[in-house]
This record gives structure tokens, C-alpha cells and sequence, in this order.
């Protein structure tokens, strides 16, 4: 692979961390101070998730200019198999198939923000 792909992709991981460790330090906060249901902020953190994968898939688009179904695919994919060796690793326990199907979800949220930010990228080009 080349240095512009691996480096989108890096951004894009990156942009992740980021955003999700910022959107889940104010739900904890939330949580703490306030009494809101369980299914509230389940919804909320779904919500969040594909909101991050989305931004973050447009920016590595950006950054790499070129292949966004590949970036999109590497990013998403990097965050599943994260999730996948927390999971494994802290509770001895694999995807449930309602997980496997919003992991899909993910990837197809960070490759359609890939997409769109390759394009975006191309437009102001022209």
C-alpha cells in the first residue's frame, strides 16, 4: 500500500480516538449529574458512533484524495477489529450477531464518508 493511503487511514483512526473519547467523557458526565434512562444513552452512543465514523471517514477521504471505498474500508474495519480485541480480551466473549450487523453498519457509515470526502476534495479541485 502507499504512504498517502496508510497515512488517511492513520488520520482517520486517529480522528476515531479523538472524537469518541471526547463524545463519551460528556456522556459519562451526563450519566453522573443527571438521571437519564439506560435505552436514552445506548441510543445517544449509537447516535455518536456513526456520527464519529462519518466524520472520520470523510476526513481520511480528504486526506487520501483517491480510492475512498478502500480508505473508508480500512477505517471502519481498523475500529471493528479494535472493538473486537477489547471485547475479546477484557471479556472473553466474541460479536453477538446484533454487534456483527452494527459493526457492517459502521464500515458502511466510514466507506460512504470516505467516498463523500475523496469527492469533496475532487470538486474544489475542479
Amino acid at each position: 500500500m502507499n504512504n498517502s493511503l496508510m497515512r488517511a487511514v492513520f488520520f482517520g483512526w486517529m480522528t476515531i480516538g479523538s472524537l469518541l473519547l471526547i463524545a463519551m467523557t460528556v456522556l459519562a458526565i451526563i450519566i453522573r449529574f443527571s438521571h437519564v434512562s439506560e435505552i436514552t444513552i445506548s441510543f445517544a452512543a449509537l447516535v455518536i458512533t456513526f456520527m464519529t465514523l462519518f466524520i472520520s471517514g470523510v476526513i481520511a477521504g480528504i486526506k487520501g484524495k483517491a480510492n475512498g471505498l478502500v480508505i473508508g474500508l480500512l477505517t471502519g474495519s481498523g475500529f471493528t477489529l479494535l472493538t473486537l480485541i477489547v471485547q475479546f480480551l477484557g471479556f472473553n466473549d466474541l460479536f453477538s450477531l446484533k454487534q456483527c450487523l452494527f459493526h457492517v453498519a459502521y464500515i458502511l457509515t466510514a466507506i460512504i464518508g470516505s467516498i463523500l470526502g475523496v469527492n469533496f476534495i475532487q470538486l474544489k479541485q475542479s
